[in-house]
């Protein structure tokens, strides 16, 4: 049987080498000739053409007397197998391996169901024996892959997953992970890992963890890199705890304490949000002042002694010196002669220098009465009125006792000459009574009152304090109408509560519809705005946007820590308005801004109807924004609501300014002329009450208003009429001086300070009036009024106040802005990205005027566009670009002195 078989591989030899090829039959019949077969050492493993390289397939068997390839069910040809064979050392077996080359256009041209595939089949004496199938593919990898990963911002401690889906290739790419070019490896550090279906995952993100991250996926063909993704881990800022507060700012008095703190707990960092909320508080603090010692009176005089000497004593105890106060000045034991000189020891001289004294005595008093009376009534005189002891009717108050000079009046019927118009002066005493009416007074006083007083007594001018006085009949509703109430015997004025305001209700409201392209609101003759920014409301959606003056009594200032409204409340929607960008809100406000006298608050009126601080103007926030000029306030606000704009001031010295005015009508009777002066906060909403409420009554203004400083110092404001001309015109007494306390004029936001002077012609043809009316404060600042007017003549009040434009409420689109869209846009480009030429939106806003709370831009989506609406509503009056078009050229300078410019650039970027 082994000659058989010997025989039967020789002839399969030589019909191979005749051939080329075997065939299956034959193949399958040496199969099952008995024996053992042929074990393969290495089998054909899978393959990829690698571009148009081809690759070898290889097969290793023993015992084998030939070994040939079959591929795609195919034998392939010998001429295309390459064989050797050696002895194995270590067995003494002989071992065949065989191997053949497969091309690219091989793989190509095949096309069957599966993929190219190729085994080995090894005959041997003894029987055949089948390898493993091993493909053959070409490799490839597409350049783009299917998911790039993506950048983000992350907060520290929070998790990070990048994305990665690497191209289509063959074989499947493997994927790496590089940050800032260096490899990533989860071996490395627990806290990453990279074996999630090719995604990068960061468990808790640290500070270090920011950086360029790029996806790298490669196999044997070739290798891609993803785009890069910027990873940024920030740090939101955390306020540090407050530190102590600081004392109080005077030694003496009412001052201010603060305490601060920062946002360093952490520091924000990469862009981390800053801290909401206020970096510093103050509260008002109260120091006790020295107080100086105070002599009491002194004590009656002792009896003449025998040495002809009295003494009276008196101590410093009223009050006694307090908390490092002066000790009283001067000695506190007086002792004198008590005969004059004339002192003798005989009792008969005694009586003769007693008759003596006495006498003297009497003379000294009459002299001195004398010239009393002579004085009093040369100082009546002067004011042209008879002043009488009027603390009947004062509450209690003295007269004054310092008056200024009288000039004489150039401007009496003399139409041709200016009025006489007296600049401001500040006096250090009160010239005037203390009025025991605190509500409207534009009553005259009941019809009869009669007062006397011991001092008038004593002059014997008793009889000159009974006058009469005609009704003063107002042409009212019933309600209206003055009542009176008798108060220990005397009659005084109650003027209904509601007053003059009652006349004529005012709707101060406008609203209108906005879309994409923006627009203002304006309520005229107000000083109030809301400037909406062009994309702040979405494309294809529209608002139906109002904005309205608040007419109910505020609760946002408080009395108790001396709050007060410095301009008018403002209430702007729809609720549940959704806007891109904040709108630009600005409020008039009748302050001296100061933040060393004022702490400046803006607050919100919650859904509750209580208010609530919101931001304190001194202090940075990222909530809102506030800007103070000198007469107007601008608010960027991100939310609809009611806002008011409330000052504390820290200091007696803290201003508020108010507006004088004088208006006078002619009453029921032909003779009777009524003069009315206002003092208002010093805006025009203010302003424009009495101006409706004066139109309704007739009034005329007959002076310009002027301005008045009042100090937050507790001291009260007077009103007084001086030089009335009397042989033409009278004036009811005890009403030439009207006084208000601090508080009344303090908090007159509520109800606004006004007072009327009723004066009476002796003739219907006097047509000519002229006098000056004093407003002053106490101890400060004067205003002088100067009335010269034809009674008789109309004029209409509202032709001052009100503009050309005084009717336009709203404006939408391009017409509302003063800078054209296409400019707006470029600076927007130009300014929102910082770049090598430094030309950022902070430069923008720092050439702007803007350099405070810069932090609320930051998180804005456009910080230039938000500046830009900033500056419009700053110059919203001025009709030019002048103010911008310089900062832009400042910048454009600075810009040439830092790069130079090549000769190619003939214009900056700053060029609009």
């Amino acid at each position: 049987s082994i000659r058989f078989q010997w025989k039967c591989a020789r002839f399969l030899r030589v019909l191979i080498d005749f051939t080329g090829t075997v065939s299956d039959a034959l193949a399958d019949s040496l199969s099952s000739v008995g024996g053992t077969l042929p074990h393969f050492l290495q089998e054909p493993e899978d393959a990829y053409i690698i571009k148009n390289n081809p690759i070898k397939l290889r097969c290793r068997a023993t015992p084998a007397l030939q070994i040939f390839f079959k591929c795609n069910g195919e034998w392939v040809h010998q001429n295309q197998h390459t064989s050797q064979e050696y002895m194995d050392q270590n067995t003494g077996l002989k071992i065949r391996e065989v191997t053949i080359n497969v091309t690219r256009q091989q793989v190509e041209d095949f096309h069957g169901p599966e993929d190219y595939w190729c085994l080995c089949v090894a005959w041997s004496h003894l029987g055949t024996s089948k390898s493993r199938k091993a493909t053959v593919r070409i490799a490839y990898l597409r350049k783009n892959f299917e998911q790039d990963p993506q950048g983000k911002e992350v907060p520290i401690k929070g998790m990070i997953v990048l994305h990665c889906r690497p191209p289509e290739g063959v074989p499947m790419a493997e994927v790496e992970w590089l940050k800032n070019e260096e490899l990533v490896g989860s071996f490395e550090d627990d806290n990453i890992d990279t074996r999630a279906d090719h995604n990068l995952i960061i468990n808790e993100a640290r500070l270090s963890d920011s950086g360029n991250y790029t996806c790298l996926a490669s196999n044997v063909v070739a290798k891609r890199r993803s785009a890069t993704a910027t990873v940024v881990v920030f740090v939101n800022g955390g306020w540090s705890l407050w530190t102590e507060w600081s004392p109080c700012s005077v030694n003496c008095g009412r001052g201010v304490q603060k305490r601060s703190r920062t946002c360093t707990n952490p520091a924000p960092l990469n862009g981390g949000a800053f801290c909401e909320g206020m970096s510093v508080q103050k509260i008002t603090c109260s120091a006790l002042c020295p107080v100086d010692g105070v002599w009491e009176e002194w004590s009656e005089w002792t009896m003449c002694s025998a040495q002809c000497e009295r003494q009276r004593w008196r101590e410093c105890n009223s009050p006694p010196p307090r908390l490092r106060g002066k000790m009283c000045e001067g000695e506190g034991q007086s002792t004198e002669n008590c005969t004059g000189g004339l002192c003798t020891q005989s009792l008969e001289n005694s009586i003769d220098v007693a008759l003596y004294s006495g006498l003297a005595a009497g003379v000294i008093a009459v002299v001195v009465l004398i010239v009393a009376i002579t004085l009093y009534r040369k100082s009546q005189s002067e004011y042209g009125v008879d002043v009488i002891d009027s603390s009947a009717l004062a509450g209690g108050f003295q007269s004054f006792n310092f008056k200024t000079t009288r000039q004489g009046n150039p401007l009496l019927l003399n139409s041709s000459m200016q009025p006489d118009i007296t600049v401001g002066q500040t006096f250090s005493s009160p010239i005037c009574f203390q009025d025991s009416i605190d509500k409207e007074l534009f009553d005259p006083l009941p019809d009869k009152v009669k007062v006397q007083s011991s001092f008038m007594v004593s002059l014997g001018v008793a009889d000159r304090a009974e006058y009469h006085v005609k009704a003063h009949q107002e042409t009212l509703p019933a309600n209206l109408h003055p009542k009176y109430s008798t108060v220990e015997g005397k009659k005084t004025t109650m003027i209904a509560p509601n007053g003059i305001h009652t006349l004529r209700k005012t709707q101060f409201k406008t609203s209108a519809v906005f879309g994409h392209l923006g627009g203002r609101l304006v309520i005229p003759n107000a000083g109030v705005s809301l400037l909406v920014p062009h994309g702040a409301i979405a494309d294809d959606t529209s608002w139906e946007m109002y904005m309205l003056i608040n007419q109910e009594e505020s609760s946002a200032q408080s009395e108790e820590r001396c709050e007060i409204l410095l301009g008018p409340e403002i209430t702007y929607g729809p609720p549940g308005l959704n806007l891109s960008y904040p709108v630009a809100m600005t409020i008039a406000h009748c302050a001296e801004v100061s933040a060393e006298n004022w702490n400046i608050k803006l607050k919100r009126q919650t859904k509750d109807n209580k208010w609530e601080e919101i931001m304190s103007v001194d202090d940075e926030s990222t909530s809102c924004y506030c800007l103070m000029d000198s007469h107007s306030c601008h608010l960027l606000l991100d939310q609809p609501g009611c806002y008011a704009l409330v000052g504390e001031p820290i200091t007696d010295a803290a201003i508020k300014r108010l507006r004088i005015a004088v208006f006078g009508s002619v009453e029921a009777s032909s003779i009777d002329y009524s003069l009315r002066v206002h003092c208002v906060d010093d805006t025009p909403h203010a302003f424009q009450r009495v101006v409706t409420a004066e139109t309704s009554r007739g009034g005329q203004l007959l002076e310009e208003p002027k301005m008045l400083f009042f100090k937050g110092n507790c001291l009260s404001l007077q009103v007084s009429i001086q030089d009335i001309p009397q042989f033409l015109w009278s004036i009811k007494p005890f009403t030439t001086c009207q006084e208000f306390s601090f508080t009344q004029v303090w908090y007159s936001n509520q109800q606004p300070v006004h007072c009327a002077f009723s004066l009476q012609r002796h003739s219907t043809s006097t047509t000519q009036l002229s006098c000056k009316i004093s407003v002053r404060q106490v101890k400060g600042h004067e205003q002088i009024l100067q009335v010269y007017t034809t009674v008789g003549e109309c004029t209409s009040c509202v032709d001052y106040f009100c503009s050309a434009d005084c009717t336009v409420t709203s404006q939408t689109g391009a017409k509302a802005f003063k800078i054209p869209l296409s400019i707006r846009q470029r600076i927007c480009t130009t300014f929102d990205t910082a770049n090598t030429k430094g030309k950022d939106w902070q430069l923008l806003a720092q050439k702007l005027h803007i350099q405070r709370n810069l932090s609320y831009f930051t998180k804005q989506k456009s910080p230039s566009a938000v500046i830009l609406s900033l500056w419009e509503a700053r110059h919203q009056d001025s009709g030019d670009l002048d103010s911008l078009a310089s900062a832009l050229e400042e910048i454009g300078k600075i810009h040439c002195k830092s790069l130079p410019q090549s000769p190619d650039d003939k214009e900056t970027d700053f060029t609009f």
